[in-house]
C-alpha cells in the first residue's frame, strides 16, 4: 500500500530550508550529549534519511523505519556503504509486531508527531519498545508559539495560552480532500501525556526560533544558526519556536 509520502517530493521540499535543517541539527547533537551510552537506535517517520548523518555514528545497530517505500529507497541508497543500518517498511503501529519489546536504546521522531491523532498510542508504543532507562528524542508542532500567542492577544483572545486543545492547521479545503492532519500541540497536554506514560523530562529545546522569510533573504544562514544556537535553551522556558525538541527518559 502507497503511503502519503510516496507522492511528495520531501528531499526537495528542504532545499532552501537549510537554517530549519541545522536548527534541528542543534538540538538533537545536544541531546545526544546527554546520553552516555546507546547500543540500538530506532528513528521513526525517518523519511530519506536527512537526520542520518547526526546521530548513526553513536550506536552499532540503526533501524530507520518509515511507511513509505520511496523515502526509504532514497535513503538506502545514499547511506549504503554505512552498514550498521537496516530499513523497516512499517507504519508506527505496525513495529511492535517487527521489533522486539524493550529492545531500542533511544527512539527519534521528528516532524511525525504533527500528522498523529492518536498521540496516546504513540507514546505506549515508544515506551513498549523502549528499554528501562531508555531515551526518547521527539519534536512537535508548538500550538503557543511567540507568533500564535502575539496573534491571539492581539485579537483578544486572552485565554489561548492555556488553552490546551489540539489545533488541525490545515484549511476546510485540504480536510475534504483528505490530506494528512497537521496538528498543532500545547506543551502542557504533551507534558500530561509524558507524566501519564512514565517519562522523565531530561532537557526541551526551542527550536526554529527566527524562522522567516524576510531574515533568510536579509542575512545568511550562519548569522541566523549563530543566533539559534544562542537562543533554543532561554527561549524553551517560554515555549517560544514553532518546534519544540524533547529529551525524555523512561523511568527504569
Amino acid at each position: 500500500m502507497s503511503a502519503a509520502y510516496d507522492s511528495f517530493d520531501y528531499p526537495g521540499y528542504w532545499i532552501g530550508r537549510e537554517y530549519e535543517h541545522k536548527s534541528e541539527i542543534i538540538a538533537l547533537k545536544a541531546f545526544l550529549q546527554r546520553i552516555k551510552r546507546i547500543k540500538k537506535i530506532l528513528e521513526v517517520g525517518a523519511g530519506y534519511g536527512r537526520l542520518i548523518p547526526s546521530y548513526a555514528f553513536r550506536a552499532k545497530s540503526v533501524i530507520l523505519s518509515d511507511p513509505s517505500a520511496k523515502a526509504l529507497k532514497i535513503a538506502r541508497e545514499a547511506f549504503r556503504y554505512k552498514k550498521n543500518i537496516k530499513y523497516l517498511h512499517s507504519s508506527l503501529e505496525n513495529l511492535p509486531s517487527k521489533i522486539r519489546p524493550y529492545s531500542v536504546d533511544l527512539i527519534i521522531m521528528v516532524r511525525v508527531i504533527h500528522h498523529i491523532k492518536d498521540i496516546n498510542t504513540t507514546f505506549k508504543i515508544v515506551h513498549r519498545l523502549l528499554t528501562p532507562n531508555g531515551y526518547f528524542i521527539f519534536e512537535f508542532a508548538n500550538k503557543k508559539h511567540g507568533k500564535a500567542s502575539l496573534k491571539a492577544f492581539l485579537g483578544g483572545n486572552y485565554s489561548f495560552l492555556n488553552d490546551k486543545a489540539t489545533k488541525d492547521i490545515r484549511s476546510q479545503t485540504s480536510i475534504k480532500r483528505g490530506t494528512l492532519p497537521f496538528l498543532n500541540y500545547h506543551p502542557d497536554k504533551i507534558k500530561e501525556i509524558l507524566d501519564n506514560y512514565g517519562f522523565e523530562v531530561v532537557e526541551k529545546r526551542s527550536v526554529s526560533n527566527i524562522r522567516s522569510c524576510f531574515l533568510k533573504k536579509w542575512f545568511s544562514t550562519d548569522l541566523l544558526v549563530y543566533m539559534e544556537t544562542i537562543l533554543q535553551k532561554p527561549l524553551s522556558y517560554i515555549d517560544f519556536g514553532p518546534s519544540i525538541f524533547i529529551l525524555v527518559k523512561k523511568r527504569g
